[in-house]
Parts: structure tokens; C-alpha cells; sequence
């Protein structure tokens, strides 16, 4: 995931490189004469990448337009709270200063995707960004004869 500025100018430059590598690399394979479909597997793993890269580059694109999607289970709570502080253009240090902790601590709990973070830490976090959450039960929990629960 792209969290910063400097991260997405450096995925843009690695885009262009990228294509740049996968154009020669094409180039060198066809003059060995391989077949197409040979080809196309030795270029796989080149093009793969790109492709992920690609999509990183996009995520983050969305994310500083504000499109966050929808969330649809808590895991995935820390991926909107970096997305609110790039949709707000604010920097790892100025969310730092505003939650009073270090710009090194809201680094590391970014890279960690805010994995295992206390509902009251993103609360503060909300609360920071002057922004709420909705969010609604879509499926209800159901009890089945052999288990505890079963999700519908």
C-alpha cells in the first residue's frame, strides 16, 4: 500500500521503468525466436508486477479523491484511516502532532495497517479528521442446531 506522497512519485517513476524494462525484455525474446506462448510465460512474472504496481498506484489515486469504497469488516478499519489521513492531505508528522505521539509511532502503526488497534485509538483517530463512521449489520447472525452461530 502507498501511503505517502514520495511513495506514489516513486511508483510513478517505477511505472515508467517498468514498461520501459518489459518493452526490451519483449524486444530480447522475440529475437530468440520463441514461440508466442513461450513468450508470454517468460514475460508473467515481469508483467505481474507491473499490473500490482499499477493497482497500488490507483488504490492510492482513490484514496486522495476521497473514494474509500465501503468497508466491509473491521480488519480492514486501519487501510480507511491511513486512506482519511492521504484523502486530507496531511502528512505521517501532522497527524503525529494532532494525536500528540510520534511521527515515528503513526509510521509504524500505518505500516502494520493499524493491525490490532483499540477501538478507542481509532476513535481519536476519527475524532482527529472530524470525521464519523456508519456503519450497518447487512447480514444477521443466525443459530444453527450444530454450531453456535452461522453467518447468512
Amino acid at each position: 500500500m502507498i501511503r505517502t506522497d514520495a511513495e506514489y512519485k516513486r511508483a510513478l517513476e517505477r511505472l515508467e521503468n517498468d514498461l520501459e524494462t518489459i518493452n526490451r525484455q519483449k524486444q530480447k525474446l522475440d529475437e530468440m525466436d520463441l514461440g508466442e506462448e513461450e513468450i508470454k510465460r517468460a514475460m508473467e512474472p515481469l508483467v505481474s508486477f507491473h499490473e500490482q504496481l499499477k493497482e497500488e498506484v490507483e488504490a492510492y489515486e482513490q484514496l486522495k479523491r476521497g473514494d474509500f469504497g465501503t468497508l466491509y469488516n473491521l480488519t480492514s478499519i486501519g487501510r480507511w484511516l491511513i486512506g482519511l489521513r492521504i484523502a486530507r492531505g496531511w502528512t505521517q508528522s501532522q497527524l503525529a502532532e494532532r494525536l500528540d505521539v510520534s511521527q515515528a509511532q503513526v509510521s509504524r502503526d500505518e505500516n502494520n495497517e493499524y493491525h490490532g488497534i483499540s477501538i478507542e485509538k481509532a476513535q481519536r483517530i476519527l475524532e482527529v479528521f472530524n470525521t464519523r463512521i456508519r456503519m450497518e449489520i447487512e447480514d444477521p447472525i443466525s443459530f444453527d442446531e450444530d454450531s453456535e452461530y452461522v453467518y447468512t
